[in-house]
């Protein structure tokens, strides 16, 4: 009789608490979605109602203006050089880090990450006093008659700077998987180390490249901190994509830094599914 009142008892209790659990999660997911509408749904709504609120061909016409495919083509071709800048020698980093065996090694890694935790601001503040046409380096090239600040190898640094450690953290997590046996197997066939970093080494570290490559594009175009201290912001010159959203909203030109804004969102958006293809599909990016 007890064991009976005791099996009613544990299952009123069980049944009791269900509705609790449904309740929490219910509530778990509604701010949960909530919070993510409001950060993020919310503001690119906003953006994609105001920038065609007047219709696509006004739209056209803002965005089709010299200034603004200017500063669309020289914010593509940043973050393109960028990238491949970033991708070789990001990789040769990670490949060094990985099976290198220098001094100050560990001192070196961390090097790697400090871009992230520098403000992009302070970046372009650094860069411009090292080589800006007053600073130690920019002073000698000024008076060769070689301009690097306000210019497009100044703003090159400053994107390749603080979008430098994703192609590195890609690829080193790959190259710690890969059997050294390999490379050491290939070698014994008589490869050479181009053969086997072009056979071997190359293939296994791929997909690491890619999605780091694509990390470092997205970021690089949207870069604005360190861009505006080295730039200068000439329309026409040095003006990126981000500042030109910057300035035409200072000037009051909503419909104008709205479309810009539409733009890139969209470009951001074919970014960020190539990432989740390429991690998917090589099985990189986990560490990103």
């Amino acid at each position: 009789m007890a064991l009976g009142a005791s099996k009613v008892s544990t299952a009123r209790h069980r049944y009791l608490a269900l509705p609790s659990v449904d309740i929490g999660n219910a509530v778990l997911a509604t701010v949960s979605v909530g919070f993510l509408l409001l950060l993020i749904a919310l503001p690119l709504s906003t953006i994609f109602t105001r920038a065609g609120e007047n219709g696509i061909y006004s739209f056209w016409q803002t965005i089709s203006t010299p200034e603004a495919l200017f500063a669309l083509r020289y914010s593509l071709m940043l973050a393109a050089a960028t990238t491949m800048l970033n991708a070789c020698m990001g990789t040769l980093v990670a490949y060094a880090l990985v099976f290198g065996n220098f001094p100050f090694k560990r001192l070196v890694d961390s090097l790697v990450d400090l871009p992230m935790a520098i403000p992009a601001s302070v970046t372009g503040f650094t860069l411009l006093l090292l080589y800006g046409p007053l600073g130690l380096l920019g002073g000698p090239l000024s008076g060769m008659g070689i301009g690097v600040m306000f210019a497009f190898p100044g703003i090159l640094l400053a994107h390749s700077f603080t979008t430098f450690p994703y192609v590195t953290r890609a690829v080193g997590p790959l190259l710690e998987k890969l059997e050294r046996g390999q490379q050491e197997a290939a070698q014994t066939l008589g490869a050479g180390p181009t053969q086997v970093f072009r056979h071997v080494t190359l293939p296994a570290i791929g997909g690491g490249i890619i999605v780091g490559s694509i990390f470092t594009f997205a970021r690089s175009l949207g870069e604005f901190g360190a861009t505006i201290m080295v730039s200068g912001n000439l329309a026409l010159r040095t003006q990126t994509a981000p500042l030109f959203i910057f300035t035409k909203f200072n000037q009051g030109d909503i419909e104008a830094a709205s479309a810009m804004s539409l733009v890139l969102i969209i470009i951001s958006f074919v970014l960020f599914f190539g990432i989740k293809t390429a991690a998917k599909r090589f099985g990189a990016g986990s560490s990103m």
